[in-house]
């Protein structure tokens, strides 16, 4: 398999990961709320969304780098 069919595959496991640690992170921006910092969980809430925003242009762009030519 040449280095060049691997980078999808790779991009596409990245795009795993940031998906994981969004829902995680996520996750303690809810745990930090609950505890009173209602101000920290909506800072954490604004970066996170721009990997809402992003991630409607990385699946376009992994669906065509895997798709067959």
């Amino acid at each position: 398999m040449p280095n060049s069919d691997l980078l999808p595959s790779l991009l596409y496991k990245i795009n795993e990961n940031q998906l994981a640690l969004e829902a995680a992170i996520m996750e303690l921006s809810n745990w930090v709320e609950q505890r009173g910092s209602a101000d920290v969980a909506e800072n954490v809430r604004g970066a996170l969304h721009t990997i809402d925003e992003n991630e409607e242009f990385i699946k376009l762009t992994l669906a065509v780098l895997m798709s067959p030519d």
